[in-house]
């Protein structure tokens, strides 16, 4: 009985938990369907008297908010298919082939994650100026295009792919390129998945990198484009939670779908880690 109730109360702690953490989302939603004006009353309703996706439309024709839309598709998208490519490369290197100086180069690579990312802006900035990719869509990408935490990650996965199923593959006549497209790219798949949904959920809310790479308002990313909108709208507010509807909504979209995917990923990683 006693452990029915500590059942009973653990459920209602997370329901609440819940709760609270979707009523902001929530009323975000609906504060975007608001008439104008009505979210600024006081007290704020939580549900519009009247549904309205003027602000939706406003955001897609007179301030041009689909470039900002745009451009982090490209972002997000572009950098996640290149990164769960070079970062699943580079951790198949680590944990499978014999090299000179494996260990110690990865060694190296796990101290630069006590570097604080923006240490690394200054000088990534430069070398990207020197290379003419400031104010570019490349520019904001470069960052996600590999990183120690994915190379990392895929590592600690591909350990757990049987050296004899490679060698095999090798006594074949495969080649390395092979051996990982055909082999162990089928194996590490929900690592890949989990690695992808890290990298687009990390680009796509990018705010600071973006904003000291790119000065042209045309190529600027969603974030940006809402942030650059607050000066002239700060006081609509329907407007604002407009754009903020789009922004997570493509996230939390990518999140729904792969799921059950990216969970499997995170517990078997943790497991093989």
């Amino acid at each position: 009985m006693r452990r029915t109730w500590g059942t009973i109360a653990l459920h209602a702690a997370l329901v609440v938990g819940a709760l609270l953490t979707l009523t902001p989302l929530a009323w975000m939603v609906s504060a975007s369907l608001m008439p104008t004006g009505e979210a600024s009353s006081f007290p704020p309703p939580f549900l519009p008297r009247h549904v309205t996706f003027e602000h939706y439309i406003e955001l897609f024709t007179r301030l041009n908010l689909s470039r900002g839309f745009l451009n982090s598709a490209v972002v997000a998208v572009g950098s996640t298919l290149i990164a769960v490519l070079t970062n699943g490369m580079a951790g198949y290197a680590f944990a499978k082939l014999r090299f000179r100086g494996r260990e110690r180069v990865f060694q190296l690579l796990l101290a630069a994650l006590v570097i604080p990312a923006q240490v690394g802006m200054l000088p990534l900035f430069l070398l990207l100026k020197s290379m003419g990719l400031v104010n570019t869509l490349w520019g904001v990408m470069i960052p996600g295009l590999a990183s120690v935490f994915g190379i990392f990650l895929v590592r600690q996965y591909a350990l757990a792919v049987p050296d004899d199923l490679l060698d095999a593959a090798r006594l074949d006549g495969a080649s390395e390129l092979q051996i990982f497209w055909s082999v162990v790219m089928p194996v590490i798949r929900p690592i890949l998945v989990t690695l992808a949904a890290f990298n687009f959920l990390s680009m796509w809310n990018d705010f600071l990198w973006p904003l000291i790479v790119l000065s042209d308002d045309s190529k600027f990313t969603l974030p940006v484009a809402l942030a650059s909108l607050v000066g002239e709208h700060v006081q609509d507010t329907e407007l604002m939670m407009a754009g903020s509807v789009l922004t997570v909504l493509p996230v939390l979209l990518v999140f729904l779908v792969l799921q059950r995917v990216y969970t499997r990923g995170v517990l078997m990683g943790s497991l093989k880690g």
